[in-house]
């Protein structure tokens, strides 16, 4: 997956400037993003602080690590029930 370029810190501050009043088409145009992908960062981070938005993160990494374990003991545990299944 491609990397943003702004950290969670510059998205926040985005947010903050549009929220103080700045209208929408010039926060994007000063930070060179379109509206949609602005709108895609309100919808992600609209309304958390920098510390949530660190923790949403953190969050994010734990789940993929549990899912690729949790699909490892899947794929362990159909390899040992076909091994189980075969008469010998």
């Amino acid at each position: 997956m491609k990397r943003s370029r702004f950290s969670e810190e510059q998205i926040i501050a985005m947010l903050k400037e549009q929220e103080a009043g700045m209208p929408t088409a010039e926060v994007c145009r000063k930070h060179g993003v379109s509206t949609a992908t602005f709108y895609k960062y309100k919808a992600k981070y609209g309304g958390l602080e920098v510390s949530d938005a660190r923790r949403l993160r953190a969050l994010e990494d734990e789940n993929g690590k549990l899912k690729k374990l949790l699909a490892e003991a899947m794929l362990d545990n159909a390899i040992l029930k076909d091994v189980a299944a075969k008469k010998w």
